[in-house]
């Protein structure tokens, strides 16, 4: 069945949009009743009005200096927000969409103007905006958190003995985590020193906990018993009694003392499960420490620990780490940084190093690997000065 007039006149009387026609001047020369109620001007109050009158002063000025040219120009525009004045000095914002009506001779006619209401779309945007701000200041408070909660569980500064020099670096895969590697260095007595360094399985508040609770255990456990593979079974025994066995409560950690012998630092070892740390000669070798092997630490019921001694002397420098560094990707498909022995070629390309000297250029190489280190990494360097002079 065909359209009959009455119907198109009612919908262009009553269209969910507000229509106008114009002169090409801009001069109203109808208006349907849908922009008329918008507006609340009466029946034909419009007529013969500047359609430019209707913008609130900035919309005027955006309109008059770009919108109309741009019309000229191209005969249309789409979708344009502006905000109109109503007839009791209300805003309302307005998505216009006009195009030109030309003669045969290709010069302006008229203008065919629709309107549809933008104030849901500008509530909606205006709450899109509200909630990213909250989303962003979220962020930033967990953030905050992160890296307070981080701080916390890392020794604020390390103080070696006289004669030792160390250095220490932790790199932050994301900010808005926390991961679960730890180290420290401490006295034990006047003549040795304890350190450690770990990881903790997971990520998070859980492992924040187990990150904590280790570092208090071992420095305890080591006052009281100092043989490193003794001081991580008191670990796995007091892990086991405070977490259970989750999945969540194992940690793959190396436990040391240093105690002082002649110019150097006689060094003992305890490993459970975790990479073996790397030593550097001053004679410019450099060689994985005998310490591969073992369990971590709260895997299994009984596990085995295993222990090496070695010394320290003028220009020698141990260097322990966590796999976030070996496991680093290099960009090369799924080839991770040590699975061609990279690590080792790196350490033997740097030695003879101070500590500090050491733990730069890990810092430079991890920034080098960029995205690839998606694991926080921590690194802690122990080395004997050439002289006492170097001591840091």
């Amino acid at each position: 069945m065909g359209m009959t007039e009455p119907s198109l006149e009612d919908f262009w009387e009553n269209s969910p949009c507000g229509h106008l026609i114009a002169e090409p001047d801009g001069r109203i020369v109808r208006a349907n009743v849908t922009m008329m109620r918008w507006l609340g001007f009466d029946r034909n109050a419009l007529q013969g009005r500047l359609f430019s009158d209707l913008f609130a002063a900035g919309s005027r000025i955006h309109y008059e200096t770009h919108f109309e040219p741009l019309l000229r120009m191209s005969g249309e525009l789409n979708g344009v927000t502006v905000d109109l004045v109503a007839a009791d000095g209300g805003r309302l914002p307005m998505f216009l969409t006009i195009n030109v009506k030309t003669s045969a001779l290709g010069r302006p006619e008229l203008l065919r103007i629709s309107a549809v209401d933008a104030a849901d779309r500008r509530a909606y945007e205006r709450e899109l905006l509200e909630e990213r701000r909250r989303a962003e200041a979220e962020h930033d408070r967990v953030r905050l958190f992160a890296d307070t909660l981080r701080r916390s569980l890392l020794p604020p500064v390390l103080s070696p003995p006289g004669g030792l020099d160390a250095a220490d670096y932790y790199y932050t895969a994301s900010d808005d985590d926390v991961g679960g590697d730890f180290y420290d260095l401490f006295p034990l007595s006047r003549t040795k020193w304890g350190f450690f360094l770990g990881d903790v399985v997971g990520k998070g508040v859980e492992a924040a906990v187990v990150t904590g609770l280790t570092r208090y255990v071992l420095r305890s456990a080591a006052v009281s018993d100092d043989d490193p593979e003794q001081v991580l079974h008191n670990l796995h025994a007091v892990l086991g009694q405070k977490l259970g066995t989750r999945h969540e409560s194992f940690c793959t950690v190396v436990y040391g003392n240093l105690t002082k012998r002649g110019d150097g630092f006689d060094v003992e070892l305890g490993s459970g499960g975790h990479p073996p740390p790397l030593r550097l000669d001053a004679d410019g070798g450099a060689h994985y420490v005998d310490s591969v092997g073992g369990h971590a630490v709260g895997l299994i019921t009984q596990p085995r620990f295993v222990a090496t001694r070695f010394h320290l002397g003028p220009g020698d420098t141990l260097v322990l780490y966590t796999d976030g560094l070996t496991e680093a990707g290099t960009g090369v498909g799924r080839e991770r940084f040590d699975d061609r022995g990279a690590l080792l070629r790196f350490a033997a390309s740097n030695a003879p190093a101070t500590a500090s000297a050491i733990v730069e250029a890990v810092q430079a190489l991890l920034d080098r690997l960029g995205p690839g280190v998606e694991d926080d990494v921590a690194v802690l360097a122990l080395g004997v000065p050439l002289c006492a002079g170097e001591a840091g």
